[in-house]
């Protein structure tokens, strides 16, 4: 096992960090030294560590802190133990699959690099595992994460880009990456750099958008062209604002489901009453969740079934499965043995 980065804290936050995949500088390949309120690289490239976390990036960008700023407001909405409901487990079981769920609960030590972690609907059900999670997100969402689940000698969190991640290839039994790729620039390329991460006979395991008639015969489109250029704090405003107008009609029509239908191709607000055994407070509560997703994402891509099977080919995985589910295409596979 590979030794890596003690961070340098007051708490005894990753106590057992010799056993974590190290953290290095991408510039320079290797460890980094560890000084009050930053890490720094041998080639002199440094960054902040804030709140025990390290933010290894330089240039977070726009597009990711409508994200940041979403989590850090609704961070328990859509976690499993404050819904009180397995939604969230039971999306991460299925994307997993029988052979990888039953590898995060081994006796042995299981690495899981969870990117994109969010406010950790999902870190939590990973750490549940007994595996050790290290959580990363672009934005600053992984404040909230590190509420939602402390570090701890099975948890660590980084601020990082998926693209720059700091840790050699190789290091993770398994890579998750749910609800993030087609938010990024280019997601063949976030799958290539997703897929490095991952140890021989480890697996990879995503999802992605895929194309729906019915998004492209809503007033989404059109909603989510004004609203992304606005900054964080104003799509923020108006998402609540639509919410607020339209919410209460999906309520009152919410026993019929053609009549969703139909108001859906007005309204631009998400709702899961088909979906979903969730209080109606809660339902709101993922309405403005999920519409603020939906309205100020700054790329959002579609991909086919036969388009992501393709990328993981081309990668050279073995065991791959890809479907349609969830949120478009669910898809795993296992890189092979050296």
């Amino acid at each position: 096992m590979r030794k890596s980065l003690i961070l340098d804290s007051a708490s005894d936050v990753n106590a057992n960090a010799s056993m974590w995949p190290e953290i290095i500088c991408r510039a320079d390949g290797v460890p980094l030294l560890s000084l009050p309120g930053k890490v720094v690289g041998r080639c002199g490239h440094q960054w902040t560590v804030e709140l025990d976390i390290p933010r290894m990036t330089s240039d977070v960008g726009d597009y990711s802190a409508a994200f940041g700023l979403q989590w850090k407001r609704y961070r328990e909405q859509q976690l499993d133990s404050c819904t009180g409901t397995t939604i969230s487990r039971d999306r991460a079981r299925r994307c997993l699959g029988d052979e990888c769920w039953r590898l995060l609960h081994r006796a042995e030590r299981t690495d899981v690099l969870e990117v994109g972690c969010g406010a950790g609907r999902f870190t939590e059900v990973l750490l549940a595992t007994g595996s050790y999670v290290t959580s990363v997100d672009l934005s600053c969402a992984v404040e909230a994460n590190q509420q939602t689940c402390p570090q701890s000698n099975y948890h660590r969190v980084l601020q990082a880009d998926a693209l720059q991640l700091p840790f050699s290839d190789g290091q993770y039994d398994v890579v998750f990456c749910l609800g993030v790729i087609q938010h990024t620039p280019n997601p063949e390329e976030t799958i290539k750099h997703l897929y490095a991460q991952v140890k021989p006979g480890g697996w990879l395991v995503i999802d992605h958008y895929t194309y729906r008639l019915s998004y492209f015969t809503k007033t989404t489109p059109l909603v989510r062209s004004i609203l992304r250029r606005l900054s964080p704090e104003e799509g923020l405003k108006w998402t609540e604002r639509l919410v607020t107008i339209f919410f209460p009609m999906h309520r009152a029509v919410r026993k019929s489901r053609i009549v969703q239908i139909l108001l859906s191709r007005l309204s631009p607000v998400m709702v899961y009453y088909h979906a979903f055994p969730l209080s109606d407070d809660l339902h709101r509560q993922w309405a403005l969740i999920d519409t603020h997703d939906s309205l100020t994402d700054w790329y959002k891509h579609f991909r086919t079934k036969r388009q992501i099977e393709n990328v993981l080919r081309d990668l050279g995985m073995m065991d791959i499965y890809c479907e349609y589910g969830g949120n478009g295409v669910e898809a795993r596979g296992r890189k092979p043995q050296v």
